[in-house]
């Protein structure tokens, strides 16, 4: 090999190099953005297990062989003499080596913006570019448009099918569990029955997409007929129903059956012998069960991810070495050296270790709230469509990316439309349909550039990559440096905020810290103590309710709103819950201008009162929380039934207290008439311990057109 095409093959490693990164930091998300997003695992162990399966899946289980014509895009036939000369196949390998380059800056400027799009859907798009400028240059007939069709097509039917899938997996989990009295207990011995079609349907995926290759070099090696493993594919590529083998054969169907069984007995076991109490017997200890459903699947898809999309990195590549060292020859298919699956393997795991996260903040959390139910189905639905349409009666080559978007959105929409953020939804739609063009238009460029010179290409590829950097560079003003990206700060997912319901929750128990603390005031005062700490300490609280108000405000003007309800409805409800915390401080105040009424049995009333007040209001926490839960479950029937109830518990409460009220502004009034200054005062007290406790009920009523939605 000449000195100058030495270094073209090594400026061809580095863009397959760079591509490989790029598939590890964009589809990442495919296996782990779920995961992530429902808190089941948080990003630093997302991302380890990630890079892990990952790179098992591609180094492992990858095929042994490649086509040196990717995916089919270029009809070529290799017997064709006036076709396939010297000239041609060096044209080709520019080609290529242009296509791997503009299908990588595609995805890096994908990945910058956090948009999940298809890695091979984008170097389809380079290629078909190169195919375009070959077809001209060589007078021929290159481009398959019919697999062309079909990409686009994957680009409708199979997120479509994946929300179809995803959406009714997720409302059987919800009518069978959620909405059971005990979801726990029925948890217990569901979830293993629902385990069996899930890991059947993944161990066919698993055969047919990441084991593959595996079964590929079995075959090759006399140990197996693949036939016997693999769905069966006339030579002509034409399905016929009819031929031996054509579904999968019963070899497959017993060991997917076999996986089944087991994941489901491991399961059950499990389950059985699990404690819950720390969870509680119900949303919460239900979705600890689907954490480790959500776990495995989501490794699984990082595993098929891995070996199935290794090889749109390392085809090209290998054809390009292939060109190489043989002097000018192109072969149908090559074998795949190792040091080119080493490259493609640890590429991917770095790619997913230094930039995945951005991916997978999107799909995990901005297009839906993601809980472990939720991310379950979405990955069962992506696994069966991927699946389906991978069969040979459709081959269609369906995008894992666009089938998992399809399918968390699917999830969300199960809980209400306003659940799903459609803005971003329609930025990553956007993103799909630009791949193709976005990376043709950037392989011919590439192409004309380099006009299949090594000399130009030097120059070309370096300046490349030089551009890229300096973008990359200029547009890192919200640059989020990968140590504190993968920085874990407890279970809630590392970097990623609460949602907004989590946040409200949150809002409440500093509502609740600041009555609690009224009451202690509200005693000492009582007691003929000083109250000032307590006082003090009220005030503080009240504060920190506020900060916490401002934030979810901002969070509630920002685009990342997902909720069954409007903006301004929902700024009502906490308007109306931060009363709670201002009256309760108003009550403090009244408290330091003067003594209560020296009066004993005014006083034990006073007490009386302050504590019906902390009692609603710790119904009110209560009711709070169960929204909460209600909002991540997908607005459960029985949940709203049981929130209504709260809401009538809270009613009855504030009842109570008002009960309390009249009772003892009577006395105080029969009472107080030889110091009717501080009898106004307690009466003062009395009225905004009230106003308390009426501020509960308003906040509690304000849920009601969520129960009734």
């Amino acid at each position: 090999m000449e000195p100058i095409m030495i270094v073209v093959l090594m400026l061809a490693i580095a863009v397959c190099a760079y591509m490989s990164w790029n598939i590890g930091a964009n589809d990442v998300a495919n296996a782990m953005g779920t995961s992530v997003g429902s808190r089941a695992l948080t990003l630093k162990q997302a991302v380890i297990i990630a890079a892990v399966f990952e790179f098992c899946g591609a180094f492992f289980a990858g095929d042994a062989v490649t086509d040196t014509v990717r995916k089919g895009i270029l009809n070529i036939n290799l017997a064709d003499e006036n076709l396939v000369t010297d000239a041609f196949t060096n044209d080709l390998m520019f080609g290529f080596i242009a296509a791997m380059m503009a299908a990588a800056v595609w995805l890096t400027v994908a990945t910058r913006f956090g948009l999940p799009v298809s890695t091979t859907h984008s170097i389809i798009g380079g290629i078909v570019g190169v195919g375009l400028v070959l077809e001209v240059q060589h007078n021929a007939s290159l481009i398959d448009w019919e697999v062309v069709r079909k990409v686009v097509i994957s680009w409708v039917a199979s997120p479509l099918m994946g929300g179809i899938l995803a959406f009714f997996s997720f409302f059987i989990v919800r009518s069978t569990i959620l909405e059971a009295e005990n979801p726990v207990e029925r948890s217990r011995w569901l979830a293993p029955i629902l385990a069996l079609p899930t890991f059947f349907t993944l161990g066919l995926a698993l055969q047919f997409k990441a084991l593959k290759g595996f079964i590929s070099k079995a075959d090759s090696n006399g140990w197996i007929d693949k036939n016997d493993w693999l769905p069966y594919k006339e030579a002509d590529g034409v399905f016929n129903p009819m031929s031996e083998n054509a579904w999968f054969p019963i070899n497959s169907l017993m060991v997917s059956f076999v996986i089944g069984c087991i994941a489901s007995l491991i399961l059950w076991s499990v389950l059985r012998n699990y404690d819950f109490k720390k969870q509680g017997e119900g949303f919460q200890g239900v979705e600890k069960i689907f954490v480790w459903l959500q776990i495995i699947t989501a490794a699984y898809v990082a595993f098929a991810h891995g070996a199935n999309d290794r090889s749109n990195a390392i085809g090209p590549m290998a054809a390009v070495y292939d060109i190489l060292s043989s002097g000018g020859g192109l072969a149908d298919q090559v074998d795949v050296p190792l040091w080119l699956v080493l490259l493609g393997s640890v590429g991917i795991a770095v790619g997913v270790v230094t930039w995945g996260w951005r991916v997978m903040e999107t799909i995990g959390t901005k297009i839906t709230d993601i809980t472990p139910t939720r991310g379950f189905a979405a990955e069962f639905g992506a696994a069966t469509t991927i699946l389906v349409f991978s069969m040979p009666f459709l081959a269609v080559p369906v995008s894992t990316t666009h089938t998992l978007v399809g399918a968390v959105v699917g999830v969300g929409l199960a809980g209400g439309a306003k659940n799903v953020d459609f803005k971003v939804f329609s930025k990553i739609a956007a993103s799909w349909v630009a791949s193709l063009p976005a990376a043709g238009f950037g392989s011919v460029t590439l192409y004309v550039a380099m006009g299949s010179d090594p000399l130009k290409l030097i120059v070309v590829l370096p300046i490349s990559f030089l551009l890229v950097g300096y973008v990359m560079w200029k547009t890192n003003g919200d640059e989020i440096f990968v140590e504190d990206a993968l920085a874990d700060a407890g279970a809630d997912g590392g970097k990623y905020d609460p949602t907004v319901f989590e946040l409200f929750h949150t809002h409440a128990e500093a509502v609740e810290e600041t009555v609690d603390h009224m009451l202690t005031a509200v005693k000492r005062s009582a007691s003929g103590k000083d109250a000032s700490e307590e006082i003090n300490a009220t005030i503080e609280a009240e504060l920190r309710a506020d900060d916490i108000k401002n934030a979810l405000r901002e969070k509630v003007s920002s685009k990342g709103w997902k909720l069954l309800i409007d903006s301004d409805e929902f700024l009502y409800m906490l308007g109306r819950q931060d009363r709670i915390a201002d009256y309760a401080q108003n009550v403090a105040e009244q408290l330091s201008f003067r003594e209560l009424y020296n009066n004993e049995e005014a006083r034990k009333m006073v007490i009386e009162m302050a504590e019906a007040v902390q009692r609603t209001a710790a119904v009110y926490e209560d009711t709070v929380l169960h929204l909460r839960d209600l909002t991540l479950s997908g607005y459960t029937k029985k949940g709203r039934t049981e929130l209504r109830e709260l809401i009538h518990q809270v009613n009855l409460a504030e009842h109570e207290a008002d009960l309390v009220e009249s009772r003892a502004a009577g006395f105080v009034f029969r009472e107080g008439v030889d110091d009717p200054l501080a009898a106004v005062h307690m009466y003062r007290v009395l009225q905004r311990l009230d106003d308390v406790a009426n501020s509960c009920e308003d906040a509690a009523n304000a849920f009601l057109p969520i129960v009734y939605n």
